[in-house]
This record gives C-alpha cells, structure tokens and sequence, in this order.
C-alpha cells in the first residue's frame, strides 16, 4: 500500500492520500482526502468487491490521490461500478462528477432529493458560497454529473456489490438529501453526517448542523436508526472508522440536544443572531485536533444551522428544499 507511514505523526489521522483497511471488514478501505488543511478530516470508502463501489468523495480537490487509491487496489478504469455520495453537500459529493468522468462505466447513486444537485450544482455551489464564506477557497468548482449516468435513491433500496449488498436508510436530519448505507453480513453502517463527527483523537462527538435545513428531531431518529442496525463498525465520512459501542448513540443524541439548548440560549440572551454567530466563532475550542480555521467556521456554520432550526419551530409550515 501506498506510504511506509501513513498515518500523521501525532496520531490524528490518515496524511492526505493514504489509505488503509478498515479493520475486521473485508475488503473494505478508505482513504483519506487531506480536507480542509486538517489531517484525518475527509474520509472517503472503497469497497474492493465484484462490483467495486465508493462511498463519499470528498469535495474534488486532490482527486487524484482518489485515483491513485483505486488503481493500487486493482480498481481500474473500467471496473469502478458505484459512486455513492451519502448526501449532495460538496465535502461529500463533490467529487461526484470528476469520478464520473474517471469511470465511465460507474452509476451515481444519491438520494432522490440530491439528484438535481449534482446534474446541475449551481445552486449547491451558491448555497455553499454563502454558508462557507472564505473556506470556498477550500474547494473547487464540481462537474456536472451527466443525467444519464444517475438516478436517485429511496428508503429501502439495495445496492448489489456483487458479494454483499448496501441496504439505503433516508436519513434527513442533516440534509433532506442524506441517507445512510448498511452492510448487513459485517455489520457496516456508513454514517453520512448522520452521528455527527467523532473525533478519535480525544475520543468526542462534535455535531456537525449546517443551514439552512438542519433539524433536531429527525437527527435524533436519525441516531435512533443506526443503533437499530445493532452495527458493529461506524463508518464516518470524518477521521474514519470506529468500533460501535452502545455508548455512542446516547453521546450523539446528547450532543445535539445540548448544542441546540446553547444555541437556543445565547439566542435569548443576546437577541441578534449575527451577535450569536460570533460568539460561537470567537469562543470555539480547536482542542489541539482541527486547524484554528476550520474549528471556528464549523462554530459558526453549525451555529447558523441552529439558528435556522430555530426559526422553522416557530414557522413549521415550510417545508425543506
């Protein structure tokens, strides 16, 4: 495999463009996409099965890392058969229509509400112009996936890998678009944003509630969802896999309650969201883990996507995008 080390020297993850078995599930592999300038932060798996899949794909930048991963593992152009965004925001997605034009034999699957997003990203592209602010230059500008090459994803669809199967969760709390995939046979939950982000290296849970479509109880049943599978391995699309334990589900739920509580109260407390915004950005902990950069905007991302939760409680009659 490629690197003699690849993992970074203090212990946080994955170095841009590494890749390593995820442990106890066979041919199972992810990748990690140097995201953000911050090590271990944009997980992207491969499975290496008759009918080789990947799952996530980063936002686009260094794409050709991901290219390199594949053809290490045998996958060659011809082979890759899935590309499997769990969700159409770009961090996730983004990388759709480079792997696309990569692979032309492979099919992209999304859910049905993120389809349009990826045959045309202008406004996705916009949408996350205005939330990121100056992250943009973080990323780059997503091809288009043609629309003959994709289709959308419902509760309950399979995914045939040829030696095992995918079953797909709808999973809206996060985003109207995002679902979650199960590996039934090893016990695999791939997350999508579903659990939040689980930052190993101080063994944590951060949530992760973007605007505008964030939203508290369907995260909650989201959480619910994944401990029904009764998994044994996470997969998060952030700093990688985990072990499940019946711990982690209540430390989820748990995050995400009490965010939305500080939230709601600084809310009260100051008055002007733009105040709220900033103190959540001024006041954020990079606990030695993420670049100071991206602590302080997933602060105050996260802090917007409450706030616009906040505002759909009091005007419950609109409806998502």
């Amino acid at each position: 495999m490629r690197r003699h080390h690849p993992r970074a020297a203090d212990g946080s993850g994955l170095e841009p463009g590494a890749f390593e078995a995820v442990r106890g599930v066979e041919d199972l592999y992810y990748h990690e996409t140097g995201m953000y300038g911050t090590t271990g932060y944009g997980s992207v798996y491969v499975y290496d099965t008759p009918d080789p899949a990947v799952i996530d794909t980063g936002i686009g930048t260094n794409r050709e890392l991901l290219f390199e991963t594949l053809s290490e593992l045998g996958i060659d152009a011809a082979d890759l058969a899935w590309i499997l965004p769990t969700h159409a925001h770009l961090d996730h997605a983004g990388g759709a229509g480079f792997l696309a034009e990569r692979y032309p034999n492979a099919a992209v699957r999304i859910h049905e509400r993120g389809v349009r997003h990826l045959v045309d990203p202008t406004r996705l592209v916009e949408g996350t112009k205005a939330a990121v602010g100056d992250q943009w230059r973080h990323y780059v500008e997503p091809e288009p996936v043609p629309d003959d090459r994709i289709d959308g994803l419902a509760d309950g669809d399979p995914i045939d890998l040829g030696d095992r199967r995918l079953d797909v969760y709808g999973a809206p709390g996060h985003a109207p678009h995002q679902t979650i995939f199960h590996e039934p046979d090893d016990g695999v939950v791939f997350t999508a944003d579903a659990a939040g982000i689980y930052v190993p290296r101080i063994d944590a849970i951060r949530p992760t509630a973007p605007p505008p479509q964030f939203d508290l109880d369907a995260s909650l049943s989201d959480a619910s969802t994944i401990a029904g599978l009764d998994p044994e391995v996470l997969c998060f699309s952030h700093f990688g896999p985990r072990k499940y334990d019946s711990e982690i589900v209540p430390r989820i739920k748990r995050t995400y309650v009490e965010w939305v509580q500080a939230v709601r109260e600084k809310r009260a407390e100051l008055g002007d969201d733009e105040t709220v915004v900033r103190h959540f950005r001024e006041t954020a902990d990079s606990e030695g883990v993420w670049t100071e950069e991206r602590v302080r905007a997933n602060a105050a991302l996260n802090a917007r996507g409450v706030l616009s939760h906040l505002d759909r409680e009091d005007s419950p009659e609109e409806e998502p995008r």
